[in-house]
């Protein structure tokens, strides 16, 4: 092992150096650190002698601090301090008032449960950072199971080796249409009504679950899907249905808050449904970070989680 990393002196001869550069006096530092004045002045040369300079200059009637004491206090100060406080830090890690959590969602959870679960967390855990990113299904699906993300917002295809998942959401879609589209102004409309109607959807790679009930739904209402573009994230659809390229599907907790330029329908008849869970990998103990927001979530009341529980069509 190379000679700088190589140390032959402890913590305990950086606290009594630190206490004598204080009081620049060893009578003084001696009292304060509770030993005998012998045993003091033998650590601090053994700690000179371990560094191979002088830390003090002495006399009869003062000690002073050399250049490289001044260095040495320079740097141990902030250690011990950082020091002092870190059993209080490990203290509030080990039990999940402090850390630091990656969190990923899609734009289903961000527009309807997210935010609450959110505002709720960050109410009672304010020293837990989260770091949050839009990401589709897929790559969440990997990024869980390879430990890069702490928990993530998805829409489940099937049951996944290795995470468990909490039920949030459960909805049946309708569709977003342009605000001056032929039939915007029905109240219900069922997917053949729209077989002329191109559709916004988004690459069936992100989510191929969700992907195949929409084209289920529209094998079942006898209608083969116009699909104008396929894009990501969300948002962006519904941009182009502002822009009127097509219509898209909607879940009724995402239709709250909508620009002019568009309408929303209830479907009847065969339409895709949505699922959102909360996902993170099994583990008999997750770290108290990951269990308190679990916990934020499982203490929040069903009725805000699940907004329909509507069987699939």
């Amino acid at each position: 092992m190379p000679r700088e990393y190589q140390f032959d002196y402890d913590l305990r001869h950086l606290v009594y150096f630190r206490e004598v550069a204080r009081q620049l006096h060893f009578r003084k530092a001696a009292e304060a650190l509770a030993v005998a004045q012998p045993a003091l002045s033998r650590q601090i040369a053994q700690l000179e002698a371990a560094l191979g300079v002088p830390l003090f200059t002495r006399s009869r009637r003062k000690v002073e601090l050399t250049p490289a004491g001044k260095a040495l206090l320079e740097r141990t100060d902030p250690l011990l301090r950082s020091l002092n406080g870190l059993p209080g830090e490990l203290r509030a890690l080990a039990g999940g008032e402090t850390g630091h959590l990656k969190v990923a969602f899609t734009g289903l959870a961000m527009a309807t449960v997210l935010p609450g679960i959110l505002r709720e967390f960050h109410r009672k855990f304010p020293g837990i950072r989260l770091e949050l990113g839009e990401s589709p299904t897929a790559v969440q699906l990997g990024a869980l199971q390879s430990g890069e993300l702490a928990c993530g917002f998805f829409h489940p295809d099937a049951s996944t080796p290795g995470l468990k998942t909490r039920l949030l959401l459960r909805e049946k879609n309708s569709v977003l249409l342009p605000s001056d589209h032929p039939l915007a102004a029905q109240p219900v409309l069922r997917l053949r009504d729209l077989a002329s109607t191109p559709f916004v959807l988004f690459p069936r790679a992100h989510n191929p679950g969700f992907y195949d009930r929409v084209l289920a739904a529209f094998s079942r209402a006898g209608v083969t899907p116009r699909i104008a573009e396929e894009v990501w994230p969300r948002a962006n659809g519904v941009g182009l249905v502002r822009a009127g390229v097509g219509a898209t599907f909607m879940c009724p907790s995402e239709a709250r808050h909508l620009p002019p330029e568009v309408v929303f329908r209830p479907l009847e008849g065969p339409t895709p449904e949505s699922r959102l869970v909360l996902g993170w990998r099994a583990s008999p103990k997750p770290e108290p970070a990951l269990a308190a927001f679990l916990a934020v979530v499982a203490d929040l009341p069903r009725a805000r989680l699940i907004t329909s529980t509507a069987r699939p069509a």
